[in-house]
């Protein structure tokens, strides 16, 4: 019989660090970057983690990253076992993320060209509402007062009150031109965050510019429009961080879908239209993987091949899920043996 979610937080948050060191799943915060459907590497790296002996008190995640953040969240609250997420993530219908009007899916990039001018987006995103909530909702978890964490089982937290969750999703609002960390920014919006529906926030995430209809929110003072997340954090490493200068409880460990950068033939971009597209694709990667070294962010980040695969390629066939699931727990294996071993104290 599965515990209780609140048992299963409250028994993974309260550990000391002797039991952490020795029979005890060991916790680590994690961050989830962006990619698309190329998120299935990010779930054979979590799985990997697990098998290792690690929970996740804490996720965060934008686009795909916030997708699989969700599922992992909703999984531990409910007890359940995160294995169980390599049969959701082999049953999602992927070409479903591209619905649309059947006009636009026969006459193809053209068809979701006026899609997007007409609509600001070429799809409705309304597959991924459908199938994530029901998903959530198999787990016990609609709204963010699901995953609340309170005070008493998480004490020595350096979060304000309002940040005490068990995942942050992070969006972009063009209209205020600002970072969305949700469900901590819900009352900069006139929202409370423990009535939004958890599926909602991450529907805002993953709306790639151009390819995804934003979300657009009521307002006091009108409407603002979220889009995807990578438009101004596609890795929000930092979320985490003690704000108080002590120590760390823990590590917090980010998953890559972009690798560290290597030598490649570089090619002028010359058209406008060229131009656009490749800004919209800067935007929403990783564009400042060349700091990730020099400020040490890198020692604590596995980074997964995802073999060249677009973000947007929808029509992923079996094999080629399996290799991104492979690319993944080969990833994190590679960072878990560069991790230093620890010694349980003698008696």
């Amino acid at each position: 019989m599965a515990r209780s979610g609140s048992d299963v937080l409250k028994r993974n948050l309260i550990r000391t660090d002797k039991e952490d060191m020795t029979d005890q799943a060991k916790p680590v915060d994690l961050v989830l970057e962006g990619g698309g459907v190329k998120g299935i590497g990010l779930l054979g790296a979590v799985l990997t983690l697990v098998d290792a002996g690690y929970h996740f008190p804490r996720v965060a995640g934008t686009s795909a990253g916030a997708i699989v953040a969700s599922l992992i969240a909703a999984y531990q609250k409910d007890g359940r076992d995160l294995h169980g997420l390599r049969e959701v993530m082999d049953t999602v219908d992927y070409t479903k993320f591209a619905d649309g009007p059947v006009i636009a899916r026969l006459t193809g990039a053209l068809g979701q060209g006026v899609e997007a001018l007409l609509h600001e987006g070429a799809h409705s995103g309304g597959y991924l509402v459908d199938w994530l909530g029901a998903e959530l909702a198999k787990a016990n978890v609609v709204t963010f007062a699901d995953l609340a964490i309170s005070d008493q089982d998480d004490p020595d937290s350096s979060l304000a009150s309002y940040q005490r969750y068990s995942l942050v999703v992070h969006a972009s609002d063009v209209s205020r031109r600002a970072l969305v960390r949700l469900p901590w920014d819900y009352p900069q919006y006139g929202l409370q965050a423990d009535r939004q529906r958890v599926v909602d926030a991450v529907r805002a995430s993953m709306s790639i510019p151009f390819y995804f209809r934003p979300v657009q929110i009521e307002t006091a003072t009108g409407t603002a429009t979220w889009v995807d997340g990578g438009l101004l954090s596609n890795f929000p490493i930092t979320v985490f961080d003690r704000t108080d200068a002590k120590p760390p409880r823990w590590d917090t460990w980010g998953i890559k879908l972009s690798g560290q950068p290597s030598p490649a033939p570089d090619h002028p971009v010359k058209t406008a239209l060229g131009i656009a597209i490749t800004c919209a694709e800067t935007l929403t990667s990783g564009w400042n993987r060349y700091h990730l070294q020099e400020e040490g962010v890198d020692q604590r980040t596995i980074f997964v091949d995802t073999l060249g695969i677009a973000a947007t390629d929808f029509q992923l066939d079996v094999q080629t899920r399996q290799r991104l699931f492979t690319s993944g727990q080969e990833a994190a294996r590679k960072f878990l043996d560069r991790q230093p071993r620890q010694v349980p104290p003698t008696s």
